[in-house]
């Protein structure tokens, strides 16, 4: 048996159902390359080429991360230094309160290393050109300031400095002493140098000045030189009951790196990215936030000077481990590549999806008008033969009683034909809207099947079909739509007298076996085609050579019947038969 009934593709001369693709299925798919595919592919090649910078990007992110915490630890140190300079002011208010700032000059040194643990050597100057302390025979400390600083500090000896004013470090020689003296105090930062470091460049370009100009109006400042390619920090203070007279600390620079060392530090999270290095005029680390780490050889990713207070100290940060960032960009790079992809493949499957659908849309479509012209034949073929033979017999054209009885037959046949035609199809569109009820009840589905092929065997024989039936004479208990059922069967055996080939032979059969009902039908027809066997359950199939060879039907029977018996909890399947032809079964509970 060569079903016939379900959605339909049609091929003729034999071969399988193959539809020219339809004119707007062209157009849509043209549509859909040039207005997403192709568009989805150009993002997808810049996203690609997008990735060549994310290293760089990536780099530039965590360098300004690595500036902001050497600029943190920068403005700590400062911070610290400016403390120190105004804890120094307050030691020297407090051992000069209550005499005259003179008159404190020569025990200053002394009195000051016992009040002020991180004074090296502690200093009086008059501006008119005098060093009041510390003296000459106090030491060897002592002797050696006063042979280094008493040309500069009496003002008989120019040195180069720089001003750091509020908007930055300023050339000296651009500007004038009285200029200088207008600095706000807490702003009068200079730093003095006699002599670079070796293989130290100045820091800036610089202008030749002398102590006195330095002061200016001040009331108290920092100052830095180089003497001896060692660095001299240097804090001062003028009393304001003596503008003539000046205070001075030189700074154990030993102990105050020692008391940077402890700002020197980093937030937890890039603790283990970078290692931050305080570096000394020499270039040498004073203290790193890792013990152990070695920079020799090393190149920083970041470094940043504290500023003319101490010059030529920077701060340097370290990759803890240089190949890491290469391997974050890489990671980086991997990770949007693969993203960018599983998008253009979730686009392209989304896409071919999109233009399945549509052809299986059209298809439908096509199929849907083919079922309109079927359908248009099928109900003018037994009308036109019902109008004949009724005008033949109303006319009295016809005598004989014989002749009669066969025309009657004809006209019932095509009636119920008819009938049958025009049920498929408003139940076809009843299931489609979910409008199909049901009203199921316990019946003998045996007695079913009886009833149902003995209505059909005229038919048959009458068109020369051997209808043979085993059907057991004990009840097969199921529950359903009795006349839901009946349509089932009918629609199978209609099927397989379709598609009965020349032998024209149709068996029924029906048994219970592992706790299901099974009626089958089977044909000696030229059987399913291989690869149907699913599709002629779909909604106006037709098998491959139905057209050509003239079988009629709107390829709705075989959808119906399987709707049907799944509703009720069943299925209809389709098998090869041995010897030839095919065999449907209906499979449906039964009741204990």
């Amino acid at each position: 048996m060569t079903p016939v009934e379900s959605p339909g593709s049609r091929v003729r001369g034999g071969s399988r159902p193959s539809w020219p693709v339809p004119r707007p299925y062209t157009k849509v798919a043209l549509v859909f390359l040039l207005a997403v595919f192709v568009p989805s592919l150009v993002l997808a090649w810049l996203a690609m080429r997008s990735l060549r910078d994310q290293q760089f990007a990536l780099e530039h992110q965590r360098t300004l991360l690595y500036q902001g915490a050497a600029e943190s630890i920068a403005r700590d140190i400062l911070a610290h230094l400016d403390k120190r300079r105004r804890d120094f002011g307050a030691v020297v208010d407090k051992l000069i309160a209550n005499q005259k700032p003179r008159d404190a000059a020569p025990d200053f040194d002394a009195r000051l290393r016992e009040a002020w643990p991180l004074v090296e050597i502690g200093f009086v100057v008059g501006l008119e050109g005098e060093v009041l302390a510390p003296s000459l025979f106090g030491g060897p400390a002592a002797r050696r300031f006063r042979l280094e600083n008493d040309r500069f500090l009496c003002s008989r000896e120019t040195v180069e400095v720089i001003w750091e004013s509020p908007k930055g470090p300023i050339s000296l020689s651009k500007l004038d002493a009285k200029e200088l003296g207008k600095t706000p105090p807490d702003k009068a930062v200079f730093a003095t140098k006699s002599g670079s470091p070796a293989n130290q460049a100045p820091a800036s370009s610089t202008g030749p000045a002398e102590f006195r100009q330095l002061i200016g109006d001040s009331t108290e400042g920092t100052l830095a030189r180089f003497l001896q390619n060692r660095l001299n920090v240097m804090f001062w203070r003028r009393p304001e009951s003596d503008r003539d007279t000046v205070f001075g600390a030189q700074v154990n620079t030993a102990q105050l790196t020692q008391e940077m060392t402890g700002l020197v530090r980093v937030e937890p999270g890039l603790a283990g990215e970078i290692v931050v290095a305080l570096l000394n005029d020499q270039g040498r680390p004073v203290s790193t936030t890792r013990s152990g780490f070695d920079i020799a050889g090393r190149t920083p990713a970041v470094s940043r000077e504290i500023g003319e207070v101490l010059p030529h100290w920077e701060l340097a940060v370290f990759l803890a481990d240089p190949s890491r960032l290469g391997h974050s960009a890489r990671a980086l790079q991997r990770t949007v590549g693969f993203l960018v992809a599983l998008l253009v493949v979730a686009i392209g499957v989304g896409g071919w999806l999109i233009v399945n659908d549509l052809r299986r849309q059209l298809a439908l479509a096509r199929q849907k008008t083919d079922f309109v012209s079927n359908v248009s034949h099928e109900l003018k073929t037994p009308l036109t033969s019902i109008r004949m033979f009724s005008e033949l017999l109303a006319e009295g054209r016809v005598q004989d009683p014989a002749r009669q009885r066969h025309f009657l037959q004809i006209i019932t046949a095509e009636t119920a034909r008819l009938t049958r035609l025009i049920n498929n199809v408003l139940d076809f569109a009843r299931l489609e809207r979910g409008e199909k009820k049901y009203q199921f009840q316990n019946l003998d589905l045996a007695a079913l099947t009886r009833e149902t092929v003995e209505t059909y065997r005229p038919h048959l024989e009458e068109n020369g079909f051997k209808l043979r039936a085993d059907l057991p004479s004990t009840p097969l208990p199921v529950t359903g739509d009795r006349d839901a059922l009946a349509q089932v069967i009918v629609n199978l055996i209609s099927n397989a007298e379709k598609y009965g080939g020349d032998s024209k032979e149709i068996d029924v059969s029906a048994s219970a076996r592992n706790g299901a009902v099974c009626v089958s039908i089977m044909d000696r027809g030229a059987g399913v085609p291989p690869g149907c066997q699913e599709k002629i359950f779909e909604q106006f199939f037709r098998a491959h050579d139905s057209l050509s060879s003239g079988i009629q039907g709107s390829g709705l029977g075989l959808t119906l019947a399987r709707q049907i018996a799944r509703a009720h909890g069943g299925d209809v399947t389709c098998a090869p038969r041995e010897g030839g032809g095919s065999c449907f079964n209906l499979n449906l509970a039964l009741k204990c």
